[in-house]
C-alpha cells in the first residue's frame, strides 16, 4: 500500500510541478509531510539538503532519497518514475505543441504568465528550509529560538554567494567546515 501511495504521490508532484526542480519541493512536502505524514519536516529538510548537495536534478535526487528512507530500492525506483513518467509524457507533448505553434503570440503569453508562479514556489521552499535551519521549529516560529550559529552561517555563505561571487560548492564546504567547528567549541 505504502507503495502504491508513493507513486501516486510522485506522480501527482511530476504532473503538477512547472518550473524545474526547485519547484517541485513544495509539492513533495505537501504530499509526504502534511498530507501522508511519512516524514516529519526536519527529515524532509535533512533529505533535501541531501538531494541538493548530489548531482543531478533536484526534484529525481529527492524523489529518490524519499522513496529510500520510506520503502528502501523499491520505493527509490517507484517514487523516481512516479516522478520522470508525467515529465516525460508531458515534455513530449509539449514539444510537439510548441514546435508546431511557437509562431503565434498566445504562446508567448502563457509562458510568460507562468514565470510569477513559479519564483512563488520557489520562494516559498527557500523559506521553509530557511525558517527551519534559522529557528529549528516546525510550527510556531518564535525570535527567542533563533539559532545563532546557523543565522551567522547563513548571513557569510550569503555575503559570499552575493557580494565575492563565491563558487557555491566552496560555500557549502566552507560553512560546513566552519559550522562543525563552531559546533564543536561550543
Amino acid at each position: 500500500m505504502l507503495i502504491i501511495k508513493l507513486f501516486f504521490s510522485f506522480l501527482q508532484v511530476g504532473m503538477f510541478s512547472v518550473g524545474g526542480g526547485y519547484a517541485a519541493i513544495p509539492l513533495i512536502q505537501n504530499q509526504i509531510v502534511d498530507t501522508y505524514h511519512l516524514m516529519t519536516l526536519a527529515e524532509f529538510t535533512d533529505l533535501i539538503t541531501i538531494a541538493e548537495m548530489t548531482p543531478g536534478p533536484i526534484s529525481i535526487n529527492s524523489a529518490t532519497f524519499v522513496g529510500t528512507q520510506l520503502a528502501g530500492i523499491p520505493g527509490a525506483i517507484i517514487c523516481t518514475l512516479g516522478c520522470i513518467i508525467p515529465s516525460f509524457i508531458i515534455c513530449l507533448s509539449l514539444a510537439y505543441v510548441y514546435y508546431k505553434f511557437r509562431k503565434l503570440g498566445g504562446v508567448q503569453t502563457i509562458l510568460g504568465a507562468l514565470r510569477p508562479a513559479v519564483v512563488a514556489l520557489i520562494a516559498t521552499a527557500g523559506m521553509s528550509i530557511l525558517l527551519l535551519g534559522l529557528f529549528g521549529a516546525e510550527t510556531g516560529f518564535q525570535l527567542a529560538n533563533i539559532r545563532y550559529i546557523e543565522l551567522f552561517l547563513f548571513i557569510i555563505g550569503f555575503i559570499a554567494l552575493r557580494k565575492f561571487k563565491a563558487n557555491p560548492i566552496a560555500v557549502i564546504f566552507g560553512t560546513g567546515i566552519i559550522g562543525t567547528s563552531l559546533y564543536y567549541v561550543f
